[in-house]
């Protein structure tokens, strides 16, 4: 028998209503801050997540599925959203245009790691992304955005929040880090010593228990801002304040992907175990032009639905729409043609088998329809058809035109 991939997951009922619900609802709560839907491609360029995600992450380093295609072409499977959606931004010129430009986005996405609870190979991601937009303002609207849709939820969460400073600010801390890392490399694990080669503030990224003890006494961004970055995060933390956010300054929070600056955050559960966070994103304002772009401000997030669907219930089904049957060979025709005028106006489910009244009725309660309409010979001979409410359990004739 050939069976999915390892780490790879089929979404079945009742699953799939569970995936339905949260997307349907996350997208309704985004469309209400201005952002619409946009689809990028699954298979993309290496190079387009070589070089916005970054050499020194984990998922470029390990964990992309990239291969050759038949024209030459070095391509690999997503393994994140964001840098399909600036490709695309630049490619249809938006950055050209100016504006604010707010775009959502939902599927699939592919990383080459090791399978575990909340940690699959293939996962899915709602993510939105905002562009045009360089104030503090966007990024308190864009969490508090985020934070509406868990708590639509009942998720229990808290939020992470960081700075990251910006190009003025790094270069001077990257030394004043480097100079640390160089005094404790040989007690950092090999994952760190690579990462201090390529993008050093990633060591705060490290899930390794040795290497947080080396890095406890390490100098931190957040006490190295420049003053407008600062400014920035101070003014960001006074509007959360004054909205009532409850939240963490972590300065360790460095996010995985290499594109981020000034504000990054994520919103971790208890509920889940080791794989903890549900949601996180933050600034990318050198991304668009890193990509050959315009340079143009940006921010965004995105959310794991399969961790979200470990951590809710939804709510039990109304019941809906018609269920229609045949009582004898005579009424199969009959009982199509009815079915199918049904449906310009209902939800309709349609059994080709003829079967007992009482088999029917168990179907129509296992299809989850208000109405089971069924003709039999009687029906047949008169023109009409037996319908029932199965909630308010009333029965009727209803003439077949």
């Amino acid at each position: 028998m050939i069976t999915a991939l390892r780490g790879m997951k089929d979404i079945l009922p009742p699953q799939n209503e569970k995936y339905s619900y949260i997307l349907e609802n996350t997208a309704a709560i985004v469309k209400k801050y201005g952002f619409v839907f946009i689809e990028t491609p699954i298979l993309e360029e290496t190079t387009l997540f070589k070089r916005s995600v970054g050499e020194s992450s984990d998922i470029v380093g390990k964990e992309m599925y990239q291969f050759i295609d038949k024209g030459g072409n070095d391509v690999c499977l997503r393994p994140e959203g964001t840098a399909g959606v600036v490709r695309a931004f630049i490619e249809k010129k938006y950055d050209r245009q100016g504006g604010i430009h707010r775009f959502f986005y939902h599927g699939p996405m592919f990383r080459y790691e090791r399978p575990q609870k909340g940690r699959f190979r293939q996962f899915h991601q709602f993510g939105v992304e905002s562009f045009g937009v360089e104030s503090y303002l966007e990024d308190a609207a864009i969490i508090l955005m985020l934070k509406e849709i868990l708590d639509f939820f009942g998720i229990r969460y808290t939020l992470k929040i960081n700075s990251l400073g910006c190009s003025d600010c790094m270069p001077p801390y990257r030394e004043t880090l480097m100079k640390f890392l160089d005094e404790k490399e040989g007690e950092l694990c090999e994952d760190c010593q690579r990462r201090k080669a390529t993008n050093p503030i990633r060591v705060f990224d490290c899930k390794n228990s040795k290497c947080q003890e080396v890095l406890i006494p390490a100098p931190r961004l957040r006490e190295n801002l420049c003053a407008s970055c600062d400014t920035h995060f101070n003014s960001l933390l006074t509007l959360l304040d004054a909205k009532g956010v409850a939240y963490e300054i972590d300065p360790n929070l460095v996010r995985g992907l290499d594109y981020y600056n000034k504000t990054a955050f994520e919103f971790v559960s208890g509920d889940l175990g080791a794989q903890n966070a549900v949601a996180g994103g933050g600034r990318y304002d050198k991304l668009v032009s890193f990509l050959d772009g315009k340079e143009t401000p940006a921010i965004g997030f995105a959310i794991g639905i399969e961790r979200l669907m470990e951590m809710i219930e939804t709510p039990p089904k109304e019941r809906e729409g018609y269920y229609f049957g045949a009582l004898c060979e005579e009424a199969i025709t009959p009982i199509f043609v009815a079915a199918s005028k049904q449906r310009r106006t209902d939800k309709v489910t349609l059994s080709y088998d003829v079967r007992s009244l009482k088999a029917h009725l168990k179907a129509a309660d296992k299809a989850g329809a208000r109405y089971c309409a069924v003709i039999g010979e009687d029906e047949l001979a008169q023109r009409q058809l037996w319908v029932k409410d199965l909630v308010e359990k009333e029965e009727e004739k209803r003439a077949l035109e």
